[in-house]
């Protein structure tokens, strides 16, 4: 019996983090609302990407499982702040937004570290990630002028998502390595 090809959840989960976290930046730099972020930080960002790291852990990808499941439920979390702010429901301050940031810039840090053992692409992209936490952890703390420039790095974040997931469809569709992804950096 012909064994049955499966599908590399890492496809949907680096699709959602990196169209959740583009059009996050539209926002971050005025181009856009905050309506079109809350739906698809619940939707794309977190349910999807929770989805597609709870796939991660039936193929044994303890990186994958612990990044789509982690970032997936930070995009629901930071929905609910939003919400929760707009109705005036568990209120969130500036301050306390910056120390829920500051904890998972932290939480990246251990990502991106096993991240450069992966791939350079994926070790850019963490470390695209972290530059664009450590922004944003500033801004929330008084530097208020780098919440546009975290949106424009971040926006070679989700780019940077994008480019390893066409690698990942790219090279199923094409039989091929046809968008190189780096040997590890470390």
């Amino acid at each position: 019996m012909a064994e049955h090809k499966l599908g590399n959840p890492a496809v949907v989960g680096l699709g959602g983090f990196g169209f959740t976290t583009l059009i996050l930046q539209f926002h971050n730099v005025g181009w856009m609302g905050l309506g079109p972020v809350v739906w698809l930080a619940v939707v794309f960002g977190g349910l999807a990407q929770m989805i597609a790291g709870l796939q991660e852990m039936k193929t044994g990808n303890n990186f994958g499982y612990c990044a789509f499941t982690a970032y997936g439920c930070f995009w629901i979390a930071l929905a609910l702040i939003f919400i929760g702010n707009h109705f005036n429901i568990y209120v969130s301050s500036e301050t306390d937004v910056g120390w829920f940031l500051v904890a998972w810039t932290l939480f990246t840090v251990i990502l991106w570290i096993g991240a450069m053992r992966v791939s350079g692409a994926l070790g850019l992209l963490f470390t695209l990630l972290l530059i664009g936490f450590v922004l944003l952890d500033l801004a929330h703390f008084g530097y208020h002028q780098l919440t546009v420039v975290a949106g424009y790095e971040l926006m070679a974040t989700a780019a940077m998502a994008w480019y390893i997931m066409a690698h990942i469809i790219f090279a199923d569709v094409f039989g091929r390595d046809v968008l190189p992804v780096g040997k590890p950096w470390i």
